[in-house]
């Protein structure tokens, strides 16, 4: 470490740095910075925007809030009474000491779970490792929560509109046209809610959401790597994936190993702001230089996946993280996107002007998606076609409602897929859901003094705002892994806010 203080590269940046500072750009950026940051402080259309719902503040003091947190916290109930029971008996047994703390500390433990179980190649993965993962860590903490009175689950972190979201999985599989076929894709939701109350539940303070940042970079690390691998290594060009006339020359999409090169890129764009935030907030050196290096080779994988959606939900992911971490540095951001243009592969730069283009098959095989989608709806908006993929194929091609040339997967839009699997109630609790943490994070971090959990809570947020516009033209949850890592992310910004408000108040 000493060596790189002393190089002439450090010399050089730090000199840099020092003549940036004193200059009069600095002084006119930081200008028009703070009067960007007078301005969305007083803004009346994001006061109201950003202010909480009636139904969303009181849903913590609800009954039906009361009947779930008893629900869900009755094996922790029943287990505290057995340990005061048995007190004496627990507190002289080394293995039962051992597993209160390791409860206690689930946290980590689920950090530890998400590295292991988001590297597992395609080719040996198993929907039933998450269910069985966060099942065992719910164990786990419950566990933790025998000898302590206030170590719960926290049912009203997840909020309103998620858990309506939730129930209305269930409602989906029993009134499913196809409810054979609904009921396997109702315990992908159900590893995703377990996801939720977990992680929510567990953290407790920064070094947890930084825990759990830097196992969900881990992932991005494998990955990556992986996919620069397979570049290196050449990737055959997809014909189904990319419109060869309009993209002459562009070479093969790289797709690590999650099978497709659309799913990878959505799993880079939901957790490099997490990476980012390890750079932002690292105390040393070292683990901010390596933080470094994996947002580099993502970013770089991400450009290699050629997926447009992702790459228009990462630059709107960096738009909302610059705007919540520190709006000053609006006018300098947007400055460094305008000069990165030129520099853009020919590549890359071609594939980004193919996004409005009519011409391209990719771009014309989503409008009969859409159309067949959307006549789901007319026909069943109330209930839609059913939880799953599965059914909703069904369904769509015994009513002969598509009529594309490749087969219909899914309708290739997250809110549309959502409202025609889980009907009115489902799509009104994703977004609402949605809405409800984005807006409470962005309210929490502009009232927030600086720290880790800050960074990491916008990080979370803008993650999701990415996501959001990515669903604008694909579905995310196609595969039940993503939908659990989108899933965790929604928790680490539940989660960042509950100890954002926590510092607030000490």
């Amino acid at each position: 470490m000493e060596y790189l203080r002393e190089s002439q590269l450090y010399r050089l940046c730090a000199v840099l740095c020092t003549v940036y500072m004193d200059s009069t750009l600095h002084r006119c950026l930081a200008a028009l910075g703070a009067w960007c940051n007078r301005q969305i402080d007083g803004s009346r259309v994001l006061t109201v925007l950003c202010r909480e719902g009636v139904v969303a503040r009181s849903w913590p003091d609800s009954l039906l809030c009361r009947i779930l947190w008893g629900l869900v916290n009755l094996p922790a109930l029943l287990l505290h009474r057995w340990y005061l029971a048995w007190k004496c008996t627990f507190r002289g047994s080394f293995f039962a000491n051992l597993a209160f703390e390791m409860g206690d500390e689930t946290a980590i433990a689920q950090s530890w779970l998400i590295m292991l179980l988001w590297v597992i190649p395609f080719s040996r993965w198993n929907n039933a490792y998450s269910l069985m993962g966060f099942t065992l860590l719910l164990v786990l903490f419950y566990v933790g929560a025998m000898p302590r009175r206030r170590f719960r689950v926290d049912v009203g972190l997840v909020g309103f509109y998620p858990t309506l979201l939730f129930g209305s999985m269930f409602l989906a599989v029993a009134f499913s046209y196809v409810p054979g076929q609904s009921l396997r894709f109702l315990f992908y939701h159900i590893s995703a809610a377990l996801c939720v109350l977990v992680t929510v539940s567990a953290v407790r303070n920064g070094e947890d959401l930084k825990r759990l940042a830097a196992g969900g970079g881990f992932c991005v690390l494998i990955s990556s790597l992986y996919g620069v691998y397979q570049r290196i290594q050449g990737v055959e060009v997809n014909e189904s994936y990319v419109d060869l006339a309009l993209n002459e020359g562009m070479p093969g999409r790289v797709e690590s190993y999650f099978d497709n090169p659309n799913t990878f890129a959505e799993v880079l764009i939901l957790l490099l702001p997490l990476v980012l935030a390890l750079v932002l907030c690292s105390r040393h050196i070292f683990s901010r230089l390596m933080a470094c290096g994996v947002l580099v080779v993502g970013v770089a994988a991400l450009g290699m996946t050629y997926s447009r959606a992702s790459w228009v939900g990462g630059a709107c992911a960096m738009v909302v993280m610059v705007f919540l971490w520190k709006p000053r540095l609006i006018p300098a951001f947007a400055v460094v996107c305008v000069l990165a243009v030129p520099f853009l592969p020919d590549t890359i730069w071609n594939r980004i002007l193919t996004i409005a283009n009519p011409a391209d098959t990719s771009t014309a095989s989503r409008i009969p998606l859409y159309e067949a989608a959307l006549e789901v709806i007319k026909k069943s908006p109330i209930s839609g076609a059913g939880l799953g993929t599965a059914a909703v194929q069904t369904y769509i091609d015994d009513f002969n409602l598509y009529h594309g040339e490749a087969p219909f997967v899914h309708a290739h839009n997250f809110y549309l897929q959502v409202w025609i699997e889980a009907g009115i109630l489902g799509i009104v609790g994703f977004v609402g859901g949605m809405l409800w943490n984005i807006k409470r994070a962005a309210h929490t971090v502009r009232h927030c003094p600086s720290s880790s959990a800050r960074t990491i809570t916008c990080a979370a947020c803008a993650a999701l705002c990415g996501s959001m516009v990515c669903g604008l033209a694909d579905y995310l949850w196609n595969y039940p892994r993503v939908m659990c890592i989108f899933w965790f992310v929604f928790a680490m910004a539940a989660a960042g806010v509950k100890v954002c408000r926590k510092e607030m108040t000490v």
